[in-house]
């Protein structure tokens, strides 16, 4: 397998002295977008009540931000490649602190979910503009791992300390500080890009937007998962028409995207990024794991919560230890071992060790100790997660060129946002129907003493798929993921293609 010849890299690809001042700016950044996705759920009910939402119009609260932010990721990431990875990363942060403040003052649910959808709208060109800085900033084999095994880190705690920021501010200050905590973030990170951000130009993607693409790809994102959230909405389901319209008008705009994307000069996204066999491999085998990780967060939040009768604090708590997994297994395993070992022997057994944490998990039961079963299925899941996130983050630019920087670093965000969205909504019709299922064997109509038991019924059920999902990520990291040591090379020198990798034969165009 040709290299990259860093060798030949010209003098202005020297390491920039302030990479790590940057990196650090970059990371909170990244944690202020991931943590939104779990800072808000637990400010929900607090923010329902204030506002007034009904119960059917709740999850728009939830959704708004998804539907935008998985929809305009890659419109997000090849507008960074255009306009300028740090120009978009300020933009996005401005504009990621404008709406969290808009929807920290809102005086009615219009008010909130309109600032919900703004976040997703600057999220989607913040998250790709940050990993794409973080690619092309460190150049240095070694440091690259460094940086991507912190940055992995902090992409894969971000929600769990989300939960427990958002129980802090909830109990003891106010809602709406889980949206305005953002403000500081942002000013933080924004204030730290000026100083110590400096983007190269040298590779920078100076055609023109791909406008048919643009609206293939988001409108046929949007449709995905608004099917998806439509198929978890109580009076919907999986065979309601609107469910079904949503999947079919999705499959039909994204193979039209597909079509698009072969055929014209300057795609929005060129499909050498995906049919690499590497970066496809990473795209595909992160999103199947986020499915199981986004169910287990909502399963084991309403378990702590309804079940175990655990304070919104007391719950984030509970879950410091995956956080703790998570940086060891990112920082410790995966940036220690990425120069010594290829990245499927990082990946896979990542992901295994992340299953049987989650096979543990299949044990809960209503009388389950914290320290005998969660705390070990903890541990082992945010270790395995942890060592795996590493290195996918590092292969999703892996021999990219700098033109395509962005695009590849949006894929990778993309996966994940429609893995959650998918994880969310398939796993909670499994639990649902589950909970429902053991519910009419054992009578608790009759016996309302056993709701509790066929609530964790269909959370175990569910994490029973969640376990199959993991296993099914390592398969598919053993199968396409061939990657060597050099996989934590810098993208690629120069704007044409990535050098001489395979493509993966069944999605080839």
């Amino acid at each position: 397998m040709p290299k990259t010849d860093q060798a030949a890299q010209p003098a202005s690809l020297e390491p920039d002295p302030q990479r790590w001042k940057a990196l650090a700016f970059i990371a909170i950044a990244q944690l202020m977008v991931v943590l939104d996705a779990t800072v808000v759920n637990i400010a929900l009910p607090h923010a329902q009540a204030d506002l007034h939402i009904s119960d059917a119009n709740r999850q728009w609260v939830i959704t708004a931000y998804s539907l935008a932010f998985g929809g305009l990721l890659l419109f997000g990431g090849r507008i960074s490649d255009l306009w300028g990875r740090k120009r978009a990363f300020i933009t996005g942060l401005i504009g990621f602190a404008a709406a969290s403040a808009l929807g920290g003052a809102a005086v009615n649910e219009g008010m909130l979910l309109g600032a919900r959808a703004l976040q997703g709208i600057f999220g989607a060109l913040l998250a790709p503009a940050a990993l794409s800085l973080l690619a092309v900033t460190f150049t240095e084999a070694k440091e690259r791992a460094q940086a991507f095994g912190i940055f992995g880190a902090i992409a894969g705690a971000g929600g769990a300390v989300g939960l427990i920021l958002g129980g802090v501010l909830t109990q003891y200050v106010n809602w709406r500080w889980a949206l305005f905590v953002n403000i500081a973030f942002a000013i933080v990170a924004a204030a730290g890009a000026v100083l110590y951000i400096h983007e190269r130009e040298e590779g920078r993607n100076r055609d023109r937007l791909d406008i048919p693409g643009v609206l293939l790809a988001t409108t046929g994102l949007v449709a995905l998962v608004y099917g998806f959230t439509k198929a978890s909405t109580p009076g919907d389901g999986w065979g309601a028409p609107i469910t079904i319209g949503m999947f079919i008008a999705s499959a039909v705009l994204l193979a039209a995207f597909v079509f698009v994307e072969s055929r014209v000069k300057a795609p929005l996204l060129p499909l050498r990024v995906i049919t690499n066999r590497n970066r496809g491999g990473v795209y595909l085998s992160l999103g199947l794991a986020v499915i199981g990780m986004f169910g287990l967060f909502l399963f084991l939040t309403y378990y702590l919560q309804l079940v175990k009768n655990y304070s919104p604090v007391m719950t984030g708590v509970a879950f410091l230890p995956m956080i703790a997994g998570m940086i060891i297994g990112s920082t410790q395993i995966g940036a220690r071992l990425m120069n010594r070992v290829p990245a499927r022997l990082l990946m896979g057994p990542g992901f295994v060790v992340a299953a049987i944490g989650m096979l543990i998990l299949t044990q809960l039961s209503v009388n389950s100790s914290y320290a005998g079963t969660l705390l070990p299925g903890f541990l082992l899941l945010g270790l395995g997660m942890g060592t795996a996130f590493m290195p996918a983050m590092s292969l999703a630019t892996y021999k990219i060129a700098p033109r395509d920087a962005g695009v590849a670093s949006a894929m990778i965000n993309t996966s994940q946002q429609i893995g959650g969205s998918i994880g969310t909504a398939l796993l909670s019709t499994i639990a649902v129907n589950a909970t429902t299922s053991w519910g009419k064997s054992h009578g608790v109509a009759t016996h309302p003493a056993l709701a509790a038991q066929a609530q964790v019924h269909g959370y175990v059920m569910a994490i029973w798929f969640a376990v199959g999902i993991l296993v099914v990520s390592a398969v598919i990291v053993a199968t396409l993921v061939t990657a060597g040591r050099d996989a934590v090379a810098p993208p690629a020198g120069g704007a044409g293609e990535e050098i001489g990798e395979a493509s993966i034969p069944m999605i080839a165009h």
